[in-house]
């Protein structure tokens, strides 16, 4: 699969997930919480008048981020239409700015923003031309916010495949060490890096398939991979069932990165 067609994939997956990604979001708005605590506690800005939500999804996060820029002018941006539609509807009047655009060619011009805040958009980037956009657009001294997720996502899911066949059916996201390396390389400096897991909860495998599918995540590999046959699917489903908690629930890991950025 080329980059442009990965980004229409990822495009198309969040389009479709617009009408459901707000019901199943609960790891999504969890880290958002965990993002705008670490931001607190990060160096800020003084005052920030202009600071960004990049891949704001929904819009849940801007509430956070209007708490920890009070008085700032608020800019949305997603990939996907459909998910700027969603947050238009939901909060009307505003006065949020929306822009749809990738963040790996942000409709900015350089120097504007105060502050970026993205919360589990950047796994789907390249970080390199993520994060020198996110630097562009960032004024001397800005200071960027960012959740993103490490190669131990869904580690259990990875897993239980592994005991099927020999396919990528997880997607492997790049270590907070390349984060820290790539943002430096960029001309960001590495104000303070955390990492952390964050769990998703279900009953059963079924159902943890479709939450991850509701919120989008699904179908945004890089490589076509093989059906799963009623054989493989049992198959999977007991390796899975190894991860069982004694409360019942099966868990999903997600491999948390938190990164609080300056542009010199």
């Amino acid at each position: 699969m080329s980059r442009q067609q990965h980004k229409q994939a990822v495009r198309s997956a969040f389009d479709r997930a617009a009408e459901s990604y707000d019901g199943a979001a609960v790891v999504q708005r969890e880290i958002c919480h965990r993002l705008a605590g670490f931001a607190a506690a990060a160096p800020h800005v003084g005052a920030p008048c202009r600071a960004l939500d990049a891949g704001c999804g929904t819009g849940y996060g801007l509430d956070l981020l209007a708490s920890l820029c009070p008085g700032a002018e608020l800019y949305a941006l997603d990939f996907a239409p459909a998910m700027l539609i969603r947050l238009a509807a939901s909060r009307p009047g505003t006065g949020t700015s929306l822009l749809c655009g990738d963040l790996e060619a942000l409709p900015l011009a350089g120097g504007v923003m105060d502050v970026v805040w993205s919360s589990l958009a950047l796994q789907w980037c390249d970080p390199a031309v993520a994060l020198a956009e996110i630097a562009r657009v960032l004024r001397p001294g800005g200071v960027a916010w960012l959740a993103t997720l490490g190669p131990a996502t869904l580690w259990e899911l990875r897993d239980a495949f592994a005991a099927v066949d020999d396919a990528e059916h997880v997607i492997r996201f790049h270590a907070v060490e390349h984060w820290r390396n790539t943002a430096a390389a960029a001309g960001l400096q590495v104000g303070a890096a955390d990492s952390q897991p964050v769990h998703a909860f279900a009953p059963d495998l079924r159902q943890l398939l479709r939450d991850i599918k509701a919120i989008g995540a699904h179908s945004v590999g890089s490589e076509p991979r093989p059906a799963l046959t009623r054989a493989g699917w049992r198959v999977l489903e007991g390796r899975y069932d190894a991860h069982r908690r004694p409360d019942g629930q099966l868990p999903a890991t997600y491999d948390l990165i938190l990164l609080a950025l300056r542009k010199g």
